[in-house]
């Protein structure tokens, strides 16, 4: 039944056991060494490295040192052989005085490990003292009446040795009268005695001088001596008597110099001299008496400087009391020491581990120190404390070493110093206490990542932005320190439409700052989204991102685009039909204009810029629906040209005009009938352009007709040599003039350089056709080449002529002419000839040559804006189907050179589908060149 009752205790002892080993791992028995005293400097101990399991290049590593209470140390560690040596001269007998064994104890700190390793060291004596004693000469005096047998104390020979080294024995010189008495004392002190061995006579013999000789065992021993004088005296018959063998007193430390401690009294009976009694010390060590002072007269005792308990608490000493008649009586003082708390408690910091990592686990140590009182008793228990509000506690290791640890983890970032206060109280009364002041510095680690100071961000940026252009700023903190808080900017990776986000923006790495790299167009894309990273110089690096919208502001930078009526790419403008029987509001057309901008600016308005007849028209602001304002009139004109605007609400606005052109008539053959009464209006406001295009024209004009002149001065010489070679030569008579190219030959060749100018009476725009000068045909037929004429020989001509390529002659296109019944025209009845005629007026040639230009346009876009199909120019769907392309009339003229098969043509306007150009002659011109 015991067993379960004592096997709990034991576990429970063995568990209290092992966590005191856990808590403080100290080796359990301490390492011990003995050196002799008088040693030089450097003396080594013992090998401390190999008995603390370290190699000797280990002690600085893991900084091993030896630490103490504030005392002189006496040894030291050698960093190169790992041995323990003296640091200096040592004294065994200033250390433990004679005590029988002289022990120094100390720390050894291993800081890496923060443990402790006591050390004990005996320090051995050597005989280096002799005995000596206190006083070399002494003088007894003693009667002459004296009986033998009475025994004289002597002083005594004090040697610091201790054991064989310390007095051993003494001797007396040899003499008749005295005998050597020698007596061992309770604590193995020898006490010396003068024994009167055979009466004394003044008579014979005042004085006899004895030698005492005190010895110690050492080896080689040694010696001192003492000088004794022995005076005989007359007879006194009382010896002084003390009133108390002993004398104890108990005084505290802190009494003042001067202090009465005590009065010893001595009395003698006899009367006279003999009576008087004189005080003084008789045994007292040389460190106390210059403590104590005696008066010799009175007996009293007093302090003669301050007392230290921590220094000496007892003091032993023998008081001589000696009358006039030299009888003397001897009496022991014992004075005790009483330790009060007077001594503020000592703190000496062991080692320090500043600065601690904020990381560092909890029950890391911080600080070693030691605390430790000089007081005795409860004086000298000394309690530590700190704060309870730091993150701190404090822990008795070691005797009296004290260990801060750390209780939970530490955050640089809310606290990066403590100055930590280390109280350390005495259980004295009053209690004194003594403050350190501890800095613990925590150093950073890298624990937190850069943070934003909002979750996303957004910005507003107009398009059409400078390049280089600041357009936003983010900003992170990291509450880290050093290079762990730098922070450094980029952009995540990403793609805009395609291309990098890199090309769009870029962010200054140190300061967040963004930049534009090119000019943003809000028409291309509306907003930038992207990530922005905040990194950190940390080991290893942390980062954080967040959102960044950039969003463009529209600016008013596009212009209205029309999209109806579409602008012709020959410059010529659409018509549009009214017909003259349409009533107020009747929509004749419609303009459909956008603005790729947003918003305000992209609001349209329509309004009538421009008007040949104000008030007929009338524009929808919103709508843009072009309607009669009013009735059409007979006065009314058949073409009205109309400029439309069309207006954004930007600032500033940006507007697009379009020119419409209206006929007024109810169908396309009243436009058609109607177009030879007209006359084409001058335009007062003709552009500049229009200006620039007819100086052109009569500069070209004027060059070619310096051309023809310089032609037809070249062709007349030409002519005249010919008529004189015929009628020299003769060999020209006969010939056939077709042969020749007369005037009119001529005339039709020039024709190939004439040129056709076209202008609009309703458009700034002027359209000028060169038609390409055909080099193809000849005015000398093939047949008349193949004769053999001087002529036509370059070889056998005395007038050279360049080589003209010639061309067979195709026989004339009858598709050119038009029936009667076919021409169209203002009368349809013209008479001519079957090769077609020109226009009767200006306007319906510059319309009909519109209507054929903007065919041509069609057909080489494959697209029609007036609803056409093949085959009819794009007429039809306007004009109806029965005008095709043979309703058009053929306006080439063609020119016959007389006598010859050969036609001159446009061969440059065949090959590149253009019509050629007409020449400036009208029908009757024609025909008086058939008749020639």
């Amino acid at each position: 039944m015991a067993a379960p009752t004592t096997s709990p205790r034991h576990r429970a002892l063995a568990l209290l056991c092992l966590f005191l080993g856990r808590l403080w791992e100290v080796p359990a028995s301490q390492i011990r060494y003995s050196v002799p005293e008088e040693t030089v400097k450097g003396y080594i101990v013992g090998n401390i490295s190999k008995d603390l399991g370290l190699e000797p290049s280990e002690l600085a590593e893991r900084g091993v040192r030896i630490v103490s209470r504030g005392r002189t140390q006496l040894f030291a560690l050698s960093a190169r052989s790992g041995s323990l040596v003296t640091a200096g001269r040592i004294d065994r007998e200033e250390l433990c005085a004679q005590g029988a064994r002289c022990l120094f104890n100390f720390k050894v700190l291993v800081e890496d490990r923060v443990q402790l390793y006591g050390i004990e060291i005996e320090v051995t004596d050597i005989n280096d003292n002799a005995p000596k004693f206190q006083a070399e000469n002494l003088e007894i005096k003693i009667n002459e009446i004296t009986a033998p047998g009475i025994r004289y104390p002597l002083p005594e020979a004090v040697d610091p040795d201790v054991g064989l080294n310390s007095l051993q024995s003494y001797q007396l010189s040899p003499n008749h009268h005295f005998s050597l008495d020698l007596q061992t004392a309770d604590d193995g002190t020898i006490n010396p005695g003068l024994v009167l061995e055979r009466p004394l006579d003044r008579e014979e013999e005042a004085a006899h001088h004895l030698v005492l000789v005190g010895s110690d065992g050492g080896e080689p021993p040694r010696s001192s001596t003492a000088h004794i004088k022995v005076t005989v005296l007359d007879m006194n018959d009382n010896a002084p008597v003390f009133s108390q063998p002993i004398y104890r007193v108990t005084v505290p430390e802190n009494v003042p110099p001067g202090t009465q401690l005590l009065t010893v009294r001595a009395s003698d009976p006899d009367e006279g001299v003999n009576g008087e009694v004189a005080y003084k010390f008789w045994k007292i060590s040389g460190k106390q008496s210059p403590l104590f002072q005696l008066n010799e007269n009175t007996g009293e005792i007093s302090t003669a400087r301050s007392l230290d308990y921590e220094e000496c608490a007892f003091y032993e000493m023998e008081i001589q009391a000696e009358d006039g008649g030299g009888l003397k009586a001897w009496t022991k003082v014992l004075i005790s020491v009483e330790d009060v708390n007077d001594n503020r408690p000592e703190v000496i910091v062991t080692s320090l581990f500043s600065p601690v990592r904020e990381d560092a686990p909890r029950g890391t140590v911080i600080v070693l120190f030691n605390a430790h009182d000089r007081d005795s008793g409860k004086d000298g228990q000394v309690v530590c404390s700190i704060l309870e509000s730091l993150p701190f506690q404090l822990e008795n290791s070691v005797e009296d070493y004290y260990r801060l640890l750390t209780t939970q983890t530490l955050d640089r970032e809310k606290t990066s110093e403590y100055n930590i206060t280390v109280t350390a109280t005495d259980r004295g009364t009053p209690p004194l206490s003594t403050e350190i002041h501890i800095t613990l510095h925590v150093a950073d680690i890298n624990d937190n990542p850069p943070s934003f100071s909002q979750t996303s961000y957004s910005g507003y940026l107009p398009e059409n932005n400078l390049r280089g252009t600041s357009i936003f700023s983010v900003t992170a903190h990291d509450p880290d320190s050093n290079e762990n808080a730098r922070v450094t900017y980029s952009l995540a990776e990403d793609t805009i439409q395609g291309a990098p986000l890199s090309s769009y923006v870029s962010i200054n790495t140190d300061t967040g700052v963004l930049y534009a790299l090119r000019s943003f167009d809000y028409e291309q894309f509306r907003d930038l989204q992207m990530q922005v990273m905040a990194s950190d110089n940390g080991d290893p690096p942390l980062s954080s991102n967040v959102s960044l919208s950039l969003f463009l502001l529209d600016q008013n930078d596009n212009v209205p685009e029309i999209l109806y009526p579409a602008i012709p790419t020959d410059g010529s403008t659409g018509v549009e039909l009214a017909p003259r029987s349409a009533e107020p509001g009747y929509l004749v057309t419609k303009v459909v204009a956008v603005d790729r901008d947003s918003g305000q600016n992209a609001w349209l308005s329509y309004r009538l810029l421009k008007a040949r007849e104000p008030g007929l028209f009338a524009v929808g602001l919103h709508t843009g629906e072009v309607r009669t304002a009013r009735a059409l009139l007979d006065r009314d004109a058949l073409k009205q040209s109309l400029v439309v605007a069309v207006q954004d609400h930007g600032q500033p606005p940006l507007s697009a005009t379009v020119t419409l052109t209206v006929a007024v008539a109810d169908s396309i053959p009243d436009v058609l009938a109607d177009l030879g009464s007209l006359e084409m209006p001058s335009n007062p406001e003709a552009s500049d352009l229009t200006l620039y295009l007819v100086v052109a024209v009569a500069v070209v004009s004027c060059v070619f007709l310096a051309f023809v002149i310089i032609l037809l001065a070249l062709r007349l010489r030409h002519w005249h040599t010919s008529r004189l070679l015929q009628a020299s030569g003769g060999g020209l008579a006969g010939m056939q003039a077709s042969h020749f190219v007369g005037m009119d030959g001529v005339q039709a060749f020039l024709q190939t350089y004439s040129h056709e100018v076209s202008l609009t009476a309703d458009s700034r725009r002027s359209h000028l056709i060169f038609p390409q000068p055909n080099y193809a045909d000849t005015l000398i037929s093939q047949e008349s080449c193949e004769k053999k004429d001087p002529l036509c020989l370059s070889d056998d001509s005395r007038f050279p002529i360049e080589d003209t390529p010639l061309v067979p002659q195709a026989p004339p296109n009858t598709d050119w002419r038009f029936s009667q019944a076919q021409r169209p025209g203002t009368s349809g009845s013209q008479n001519g000839d079957e090769t077609g005629t020109w226009p009767n007026n200006q306007f319906d040639t510059e319309m009909l040559q519109a209507m054929i230009l903007a065919s041509a346009s069609e057909a080489a876009d494959g697209s029609s804006t007036l609803g056409g199909g093949a085959g009819t120019m794009g007429l039809s769907a306007r004009y109806g189907p029965q005008f095709t392309l043979q309703h058009v009339p053929d306006y080439r003229q063609n020119v016959y050179i007389p006598g010859s098969n050969a036609t001159l043509t446009n061969a440059a306007g065949k090959r590149d589908g253009k019509a050629p150009a007409g020449g400036n002659g009208n029908k009757k011109k024609s025909g008086k060149k058939e008749k020639k």
